[in-house]
């Protein structure tokens, strides 16, 4: 079939502007768009022929070269290389198909935002939302491959767990609603510690592929709630435990919270408020390998009594007075 002027093919002037092309390229791949004719041959060859159109109109150094050589321009023969345009640009988002000449290869590159553009355009608000279980998800401004034969769109959600749940791992239940209303649900696992702003690649449970290709991917960024008590650095685990002032100055025991339950830690003699006493393989597993875990820290507060008996005061008072004898200061009674 004859290749017919890309200006035509669009619908506009020579003189028309970016914006105006743009707006010409978006009306007509939305209504010819495979995905919203399908099995409709003559539909699928019109929008390859507005990509391709707009593949060239829409970047300003392939637009100068068509307008001064036309189709010449892109042919791929000897001494007929006047751009490359054949052979592919080094940047953008490619959006692929087979209409090049004699059969050749050719790959169009468009921005990532016209190709945000057209995806809201042919899928309205598919993943948009937030359902019960505090997930959000929207559409991934992205194409992953070619519109005939090629791999859908990816998709993002976001997600809220517990602390517990990042640590140990879960599953979860996520609810989609498409453009069209109609609900799915899909169980995610949530592997043992991944961490906040992670996030979870579900290959195949974007938007659908076309032309046959394969269907996206859902990519669930994570975030994860606060447990008091609990501070997360990498795979450490932070946690801060108020001991009596008598077992700080003179050592022995305290049963400390961990992630699996409470054990009994060493203090020892002298105990500094803000010390920190380390408990190996007490905190957080490795996502690569669970087996590794990080380690646990306790800070140590201080506990001071608010309400002495006169007994207790003396002593102290005893105490205090002993310590300026031996010339280790302290207040004045």
């Amino acid at each position: 079939m004859e290749k017919r002027d890309y200006y035509e093919v669009l619908g506009i002037s020579r003189n028309a502007d970016e914006a105006e092309i743009k707006r010409a390229y978006r009306k007509l791949a939305k209504k010819y768009h495979p995905d919203t004719n399908p099995g409709d041959k003559q539909a699928e060859q019109k929008f390859k022929e507005i990509t391709e159109a707009y593949g060239v109109l829409s970047d300003s150094e392939k637009k100068k070269l068509y307008d001064r050589y036309g189709f010449a321009a892109f042919e791929e023969g000897p001494g007929t290389d006047r751009g490359g345009f054949g052979r592919g640009a080094s940047s953008g988002s490619s959006f692929s198909g087979g209409f090049g000449n004699g059969g050749a290869y050719q790959s169009f590159h468009f921005s990532g935002q016209d190709m945000g553009d057209i995806f809201d355009d042919l899928f309205g608000n598919m993943f948009y939302g937030q359902d019960k279980d505090g997930f959000h998800h929207r559409a991934e401004n992205d194409f992953g491959g070619g519109s005939f034969g090629g791999k859908g769109a990816n998709a993002r959600a976001e997600m809220e767990i517990s602390f517990d749940e990042a640590v140990f791992g879960c599953d979860k239940i996520l609810r989609l609603q498409d453009g069209n209303g109609k609900s799915s649900s899909l169980k995610v696992h949530i592997p043992a510690g991944i961490d906040e702003g992670q996030s979870i690649r579900l290959k195949g449970k974007g938007a659908p592929g076309t032309g046959g290709g394969s269907a996206g991917d859902l990519m669930i960024k994570v975030h994860i709630l606060p447990k008091p008590g609990y501070e997360r650095k990498g795979n450490d685990v932070y946690v801060t435990v108020n001991i009596p002032y008598t077992t700080a100055v003179l050592g022995g025991e305290a049963v400390v919270p961990t992630l699996t339950g409470k054990v009994s830690c060493k203090i020892a003699a002298g105990t500094q408020c803000g010390s920190k006493i380390r408990l190996k393989g007490k905190g957080i597993p490795s996502m690569k390998n669970p087996a590794n875990k990080g380690d646990e820290y306790i800070v140590v507060g201080i506990e001071v009594p608010r309400e002495l008996t006169a007994d207790e005061q003396q002593k102290l008072k005893e105490y205090d007075k002993a310590r300026r004898q031996h010339g280790h200061g302290g207040s004045a009674a």
